[in-house]
């Protein structure tokens, strides 16, 4: 039982992680071609072609190797501890932590190999521009808020019982 369901986590995260990857080398591919990665898909959406050598939305970006290998020291020890919390969590949990986690790994990946994440989704709307991201922010968030949303309804449950 456990081996599958080490599997099975396993399998899963490879699934994101081969996702984030065939995006992320179209997008690239797509650049290194055409040259121009401004491609318009709709007047609130558009691929763009950025390398993002920060964390989050390009936030924490360091111009010094000492900087940006820190931060992927500490992104590589936060996957670590996702991973083992990965073990013993319940079904939604494990859930979010496997879209986590997959997303984790293609950016992990690209920092390491790139030394930069490729970017390329750019999201506006009546001259509200959201930071480029990438198919593995999205996993990420997806995950992070599943989780935040059953640790809301674990604490609703909690305090119901108590009343």
């Amino acid at each position: 039982m456990i081996k599958r369901k080490f599997f099975l986590n396993f399998f899963f995260i490879l699934s994101i992680f081969l996702i984030d990857r065939v995006s992320k080398i179209v997008m690239i591919i797509t650049a290194e071609k055409f040259g121009d990665t401004n491609i318009s898909l709709t007047s609130f959406l558009s691929l763009n072609l950025i390398w993002n050598d920060g964390i989050a939305f390009g936030l924490l970006s360091f111009s010094d190797s000492f900087g940006y290998n820190l931060i992927t020291i500490i992104i590589f020890l936060v996957i670590l501890f996702l991973a083992i919390m990965l073990i013993n969590a319940d079904k939604i949990t494990r859930i979010s932590l496997i879209l986590i986690l997959g997303g984790a790994f293609g950016n992990l990946f690209d920092r390491l190999y790139y030394s930069a994440v490729p970017d390329f989704i750019d999201f506006y709307f009546k001259g509200f521009h959201w930071f480029i991201f990438n198919v593995a922010d999205i996993f990420i968030s997806v995950g992070v808020f599943c989780l935040i949303y059953v640790e809301i309804i674990k604490k609703n449950k909690i305090n119901n019982e108590k009343i």
